[in-house]
């Protein structure tokens, strides 16, 4: 007898999302040919680094956004609207003030139409399956974070969903309590007792990809597409001391830190356009910069990522940022996980305050299109300023609102640092110091 091969609970196939920038200026794409299945029994991870999309792809998979492109099926049905298959855990807890930990996990179920005796014995089951009986009556205001996520996941399981979403539920909590919240949502799968048949999980936390999921989505940025996945064949429940964890741990970490690397098995990743007028500057500080070349300087010009992103308790998401800064104004180079300094990245990491700003201001004056630019317009003008508005307009044209937002401020904080241009938040003016 033949065996009987089920189907996706969630299939997304050529999802394209498109926003559209300020005035009729364009469009700016976020997700790009995405094709993907969620299928029964198992935990995926969607990891990716910060501009991937993870996020918004969850939410057009949970029928929350939709997409410019593209079909979702769950159950077999188009999603057309919110996904009934699907409960999402977020990152931020989004509990309501005024009710009871327990009015606030039967409120999912009171907008379904649930009895309230009903209600109350599934939340009531909900909350003993997170550790939280005994605080039925208390109010958000009365728990901690770590207690009042383990409310988010209650409120989740109480909808017995196919699916359960996580995004990022356990970065806004503190390292330990994380670990533990974390540990046993692991133990509730590995027992049988979860309350959902599958999970998909956004994350930028490479251990914990690999420590819940059974496969690993990679995806690249500058628009979001999946560069491939990685089955994790270790058994449950995972030993993070073994060989086997800790390689691919590592194998996912040079992934992540080299976005032009294949994933086996899949097709290579789409080669970068070349054609951006203004390529888009990582989101750092100068001073974080700075310390990152400092420390490793320290270790004698190259250091390990990882164990960086360790000792200084950041997630590798956000320490990937300042890195590709440093690479940007090519103080460093990033290579299978190791960061390793230019010369030009150890004189700024050994100079004084005046030659550091020399070698930095020469840098994103040959490196950085967009601080040229200001600075030539500037120059141009008799009275050496403009209004801030001119560029953020040039900036609308190739980003949407908030990342031309994001895009100028980071522009101004190494502008300003190299001493090539003053600004006037109070008047929205910019004025050339050179």
């Amino acid at each position: 007898m033949a065996t009987q091969i089920k189907s996706p609970i969630i299939a997304a196939q050529d999802i394209v999302k498109t926003f559209e920038l300020p005035d009729g200026k364009g469009e700016f794409t976020v997700l790009e040919n995405i094709n993907l299945t969620i299928q029964h029994g198992e935990i995926v991870a969607l990891l990716g680094r910060s501009g991937s999309g993870k996020s918004t792809l969850l939410r057009i998979l949970a029928g929350l956004i939709p997409a410019t492109r593209g079909a979702v099926h769950s159950s077999g049905k188009l999603v057309t609207g919110p996904n009934p298959d699907v409960a999402i855990v977020f990152q931020s807890f989004a509990l309501l003030p005024w009710l009871t930990v327990q009015e606030n996990v039967e409120l999912g179920l009171e907008a379904l139409g649930v009895a309230p005796q009903e209600r109350q014995e599934r939340a009531l089951k909900a909350i003993d399956l997170v550790g939280l009986d005994g605080f039925e009556s208390a109010y958000p205001k009365e728990l901690s974070g770590g207690m009042k996520q383990r409310v988010g996941f209650a409120r989740a399981f109480v909808k017995n969903p196919p699916v359960l979403f996580f995004d990022e539920p356990f970065s806004a909590l503190d390292v330990l309590t994380a670990e533990n919240l974390r540990g046993e949502i692991t133990d509730l799968w590995e027992r049988g007792i979860f309350s959902a048949r599958s999970v998909l999980m956004v994350t930028h936390n490479i251990e914990e990809a690999v420590t819940l999921a059974d496969r690993v989505l990679i995806l690249g940025a500058n628009p979001g597409h999946i560069r491939g996945e990685l089955l994790i064949d270790l058994p449950r429940p995972r030993d993070h001391n073994e060989p086997r964890f800790e390689e691919l741990v590592d194998r996912i970490y040079i992934l992540m830190t080299n976005p032009e690397m294949q994933v086996q098995d899949v097709t290579p990743p789409r080669e970068k356009k070349d054609d951006m007028r203004f390529p888009p500057l990582p989101h750092a500080r100068v001073g974080g910069i700075s310390g990152l070349l400092e420390l490793v300087d320290e270790r004698g010009g190259s250091a390990d990522l990882a164990e960086l992103a360790e000792e200084l308790r950041l997630e590798v998401d956000d320490l990937l940022l300042i890195v590709d800064a440093a690479v940007v104004l090519d103080f460093a180079t990033l290579e299978n996980g190791q960061v390793k300094l230019t010369d030009d990245g150890r004189a700024f990491a050994n100079a004084d305050i005046l030659t550091s700003k020399d070698i930095f201001r020469k840098q994103v004056m040959e490196r950085v299109p967009l601080i040229q630019m200001i600075t030539q317009t500037l120059k141009s003008r008799k009275s050496g300023s403009m209004r801030a508005a001119f560029f953020e307009d040039i900036l609308d044209e190739h980003f949407p609102a908030d990342e031309s937002e994001r895009q100028f401020k980071t522009a101004v904080d190494w502008g300003r640092y190299a001493e090539l241009f003053e600004y006037d938040a109070v008047g929205g003016w910019l004025t050339a110091t050179r």
